[in-house]
């Protein structure tokens, strides 16, 4: 490689690996958020499950995972392998040059499979064994997630039909939501969450400052998630849709938080801020799918609608007794719909048509898979704790600490 091209090359990989830094750090944002939704007296078990659901991603995905999704493959059927390749030189190439790392393709991959374990992570908060979800995740992580990952991302069959999903509003997104929605479906409501007659009890989380900061982390590291899927930098046109895709990231989740906060302030009364933080969040997963080719004022009206969506969905979602506490299966699911669905707005390859075959069978494979491994678990190891482990709190039942012991008894 010529001088130029090598600098170009490190540029890029560069850029990939601090993307995909950025991306990891929303770990901590998924930790933060959660924790601050929850009681106080399950606090230290929700971030367990988080520290050990990224670590069992790094190495499923290392193991198996990487090679699934992107090791080739026909139609629905990948090519199966084992650990990723010692190659660490050319991930790509274009015009027979190679522009990054294979390496640094796999850290930026990886942590997305990480964010969609996260997201099924706050949903069965409160009340599901530890080493249950644990174990799940090794099979979502390994299998599940890949699997419909080779079918868009790695050139499977909806790349084929044109399905498109610039960062994983899908893939990603709707991918956790589902495998969430399918656990939760199992594992019940929370004690106390809905009375008798079908009225709805709130069960306020512990701290709301943690959870902001939770949101507003999210809200960073998603700059990696969706401008790292541009995948290079080092030339006008992509270092101008890299800003682009920035400033179409930003105002789709300031347009999710006002949308969210007047929506509820219309249904509640209230500003309610559970509401606005998942608003935020509805705004990145609305925009995700398609960060590039809107308008900013149109990428506005996109995360502005998944900002007015979540509200609606947590809201149903209750009447149907189907428990979330941190709002995930509405943020992430029913909102990573809609963003799929506004890529035809802006994007002149994307159809109506593609659109609703990649979100019904990526729907479909992870929904029914994951009820299965649930359903296992749940006949064999159980995946919900007893009733007086879930009113003393997860903390002690399964973590032997606390993370507020000061106050936790009087919860």
């Amino acid at each position: 490689m010529n001088e130029v091209i090598e600098l170009a090359y490190a540029l890029d990989t560069f850029y990939f690996l601090i993307s995909g830094a950025l991306v990891m750090w929303m770990a901590a944002g998924f930790a933060m958020l959660e924790s601050g939704l929850v009681r106080a007296k399950n606090t230290a078990e929700i971030l367990t499950k988080n520290v050990a659901l990224y670590s069992i991603a790094c190495i499923m995905y290392l193991l198996c995972g990487y090679q699934i999704m992107y090791g080739g493959g026909s139609g629905f059927i990948p090519n199966f392998g084992m650990l990723i390749g010692a190659d660490n030189t050319v991930a790509s190439v274009v015009d027979g040059d190679a522009y990054y790392s294979v390496m640094s393709d796999f850290f930026f991959q990886v942590v997305f499979v990480a964010t969609a374990m996260s997201i099924v992570s706050g949903a069965v908060a409160e009340r599901m064994k530890l080493w249950s979800f644990l174990i799940f995740a090794i099979v979502m992580t390994g299998f599940i997630y890949p699997v419909q990952g080779f079918w868009k991302w790695g050139g499977g069959f909806l790349d084929a039909a044109g399905f498109q999903d610039f960062a994983g509003s899908g893939v990603v997104h709707m991918t956790g939501a589902a495998a969430a929605l399918a656990g939760v479906i199992l594992l019940g409501a929370r004690k106390g969450k809905y009375g008798a007659n079908g009225e709805v009890k709130a069960i306020p989380g512990s701290n709301m400052p943690l959870a902001t900061l939770g949101t507003f982390i999210l809200w960073l590291g998603w700059f990696g998630f969706n401008g790292g899927s541009q995948l290079v930098i080092t030339n006008v046109l992509d270092a101008n849709a890299v800003a682009a895709i920035f400033v179409n990231t930003n105002t789709a989740a300031a347009g999710g938080v006002v949308a969210a906060l007047l929506t509820a302030r219309a249904m509640f009364g209230k500003a309610d801020l559970t509401m606005a933080l998942n608003g935020g969040i509805a705004g990145l997963v609305a925009i995700t799918a398609e960060p590039l080719t809107p308008a900013p004022l149109l990428a506005t009206f996109i995360g502005a609608v998944g900002g007015v969506l979540v509200v609606f969905s947590i809201v149903t979602l209750d009447k149907l007794k189907i428990d979330d506490p941190v709002g995930a299966i509405s943020a992430h699911g029913t909102v990573g719909i809609w963003g799929l669905i506004a890529v035809i707005f802006s994007n002149d390859a994307a159809s109506i048509g593609g659109q609703l075959l990649g979100i019904i069978s990526i729907f479909l494979w992870v929904f029914i898979s994951a009820f299965i491994v649930w359903s296992i678990l749940k006949a064999t190891v159980g995946i919900r704790v007893s009733e007086e482990e879930e009113y003393e709190g997860l903390d002690v039942g399964e973590c032997g600490l606390e993370a507020y012991p000061e106050f936790t008894r009087t919860q």
